[in-house]
């Protein structure tokens, strides 16, 4: 699986770095982003809690 955020949705708000924060980080100007893209078959899950919390809609998992 490969994690990434569309940054035109993203606004900020923090919810997938608190639910996955070894696949999503805030990145200075605080939006979220993410480091690594492929995501570890252990955090597959937590990574989707994460996109489907997101007030946004955006994260994309595919």
């Amino acid at each position: 699986m490969k994690a990434s955020v569309d940054w035109d949705r993203c606004r900020g708000h923090g919810v997938c770095t608190t639910i996955c924060p070894d696949v999503f980080v805030l990145s200075a100007d605080g939006y979220a982003e993410v480091p690594n893209p492929a995501v570890p078959a252990e955090l597959e899950a937590a990574a989707r809690n994460a996109a489907d919390a997101c007030p946004e809609r955006a994260i994309d998992l595919s």
